[in-house]
């Protein structure tokens, strides 16, 4: 039908945290809403609080993916971060992305991200994607966000410590064709 996408992508996840170890990696998904089974489709997740073990652990998580017949919004959020890894604290008192295709035109994503901090040092959210803050060893994305002509993905916070951990701090997937 004109006007009715043929085929739509939606998720969204408050965690995803892959940690390394000398066996491989393991990984652990918080708030997960799965994938969108059609246009119709609309999917929820939530937990008053989540934890990581000897990781993170955070309080009302929220993930909703919803889509229509002409486009998919998605948005994960989470409350009160704590995140320790190899050495460094990462803090937030909310963490929100969020992500909308529209069928035949651009699709947005923002994430907001309030009172952000490094080993208790504030760091200053800038809005602008794809933010890049370096810790030892690693690095934190502050609104990553990757898009195509039909679909756009936003990570609020991508911490990334090199053979350690791999983690996804609220995340947001919509596509349509």
């Amino acid at each position: 039908m004109a006007g009715e996408a043929q085929l739509i992508t939606g998720q969204a996840r408050a965690v995803q945290a892959t940690v390394f170890s000398l066996l491989g990696g393991t990984t652990t998904v918080l708030a997960d809403t799965g994938a969108l089974g059609g246009p119709s489709d609309a999917l929820h997740a939530s937990a008053i609080t989540g934890t990581v073990a000897s990781l993170l652990r955070g309080e009302t998580l929220h993930a909703t993916t919803i889509g229509w017949p002409d486009q998919v919004a998605s948005q994960s959020s989470l409350a009160a971060l704590a995140l320790s890894v190899a050495g460094t604290t990462i803090g937030a008192d909310f963490v929100k992305a969020r992500a909308l295709a529209v069928l035949g035109g651009t699709g947005t994503g923002v994430s907001d991200i309030a009172n952000l901090s490094i080993n208790g040092a504030p760091i200053p959210v800038s809005g602008a994607p794809n933010q890049t803050i370096f810790i030892p060893g690693g690095r934190v994305v502050i609104n990553e966000q990757r898009t195509s002509p039909t679909s756009t993905v936003v990570n609020a916070l991508h911490v990334i410590v090199y053979g350690v951990a791999d983690v996804v701090i609220g995340s947001a997937t919509a596509g349509i064709q």
